[in-house]
């Protein structure tokens, strides 16, 4: 093994944590995954910690910021919040520090505006790597966005690897806090994008209204009748007549979401139901862009859960839509593993980004990696 240009040159494959604290601000997900950056070869353990809510307060209220001393307090407190679960998931599995190669550190998004190269993810590398002996890779955007690309998603390569077996074309659906689609074609075309909303527009409406964190099973969606009015002023934003390649901010569709509701009395049945079919018209439009049909959508993040969603994606779809279990995956694992998958990709100087997944102009690595893997 020997180091070039700060690329870290390996072909065995590498044990690797990945972390990732999505859009839904739901908490923390670490996964194990064995992997040379190209193949999977196992995957490990998986567990999650949930934010209590006044930290997610305190992380909604430094949402849009890109400086400032609240902003730099909620990061440290998230990199030793992923600290403490690493500590938590090697006693789990009875793994020490030094039998890990590397940890990918997603941090979490506060800003995401690509078109104008910028994008944020708090949490400090350096000190997760201090606090866990462990070598950090993280910053995972920024080259990308520099690079004139989106900077996301970036879970798409990963999702490749994943459907290796699975016939093809096949879409991967994310439906995390927003909803993004990996497509992948017969010979391994690939081209993904932001397709809008998903559970953070649900999760905030259901929190404002009953105080609970997100609308499990899809239990007040089933209960409500989606407002058509309001669903044309929400597919009348601009950003669906884009092409890809496209990414969301997290917060992208809240301005056109209070100029809808105005003068409206909508029930929080009502409001779970139009959200949740703006979500999926939000899938069936994107659809429009692939390049050939899917034959299979496999559903990956916590919308998979809600079942109200996967109704109704399964009709404005018109093909089987499942989740990602049946592809042999552990959907509550997926977007941290992947991020194990990244991190492993940056120390081999691999592209974690392509033009038909970002709209970077050529293949892009990228990440920072702070302290030393076991072996360097």
């Amino acid at each position: 093994m020997r180091i070039e240009d700060n690329t870290i040159i390996k072909t065995r494959s590498l044990l690797a944590i990945g972390m990732m604290s999505g859009t839904s601000m739901d908490g923390i997900d670490a996964a194990i995954l064995e992997t040379d950056g190209e193949g999977i070869g196992r995957h490990g353990s998986f567990m999650f910690h949930p934010y209590d809510r006044p930290f997610r307060e305190r992380m909604r209220s430094v949402l849009g910021r890109d400086s400032g001393p609240e902003l730099e307090a909620v990061s440290a407190e998230l990199t030793l919040r992923h600290a403490e679960l690493i500590g938590r998931l090697l006693d789990d599995v009875d793994l020490s520090p030094c039998e890990i190669d590397v940890v990918g550190f997603h941090g979490h998004t506060v800003l995401h505006d690509p078109d104008n190269r910028r994008t944020l993810q708090i949490g400090d590398g350096d000190l997760l790597a201090r606090e866990t002996g462990i070598a950090v890779v993280a910053d995972f955007r920024s080259e990308d966005v520099s690079q004139g690309g989106q900077g996301a998603p970036l879970a798409s390569l990963y999702h490749r690897a994943l459907v290796g077996g699975v016939a093809r074309p096949v879409a991967v659906l994310n439906l995390g806090g927003v909803a993004n689609v990996t497509w992948v074609g017969e010979g391994d075309d690939i081209l993904a994008f932001d397709t809008g909303p998903a559970n953070a527009m649900i999760d905030d409406w259901v929190a404002q209204h009953t105080g609970q964190a997100f609308d499990a099973d899809g239990a007040l969606a089933s209960m409500g009748h989606a407002d058509e009015d309001l669903l044309a002023a929400l597919l009348r934003h601009p950003y669906f007549k884009r092409h890809p390649p496209k990414s969301l901010d997290r917060n992208d569709f809240s301005k056109i979401w209070q100029q809808a509701l105005r003068g409206r009395v909508l029930t929080v049945a009502d409001g779970a139901a139009t959200l949740a079919a703006f979500t999926v018209r939000s899938v069936v439009l994107a659809s429009e862009h692939l390049m050939k049909p899917p034959r299979h959508w496999l559903v990956t993040g916590g919308g998979r859960h809600n079942h109200v969603l996967m109704e109704m994606l399964a009709e404005g779809l018109g093909a089987p839509v499942e989740p990602i279990e049946v592809a042999g995956a552990n959907g509550d694992a997926l977007e941290a593993e992947a991020f194990a998958f990244l991190a492993v990709r940056s120390l081999r100087g691999l592209p974690l980004s392509l033009p038909g997944t970002t709209g970077v102009s050529a293949p892009c690595t990228g990440g920072r990696l702070f302290g030393r893997p076991v072996g360097i």
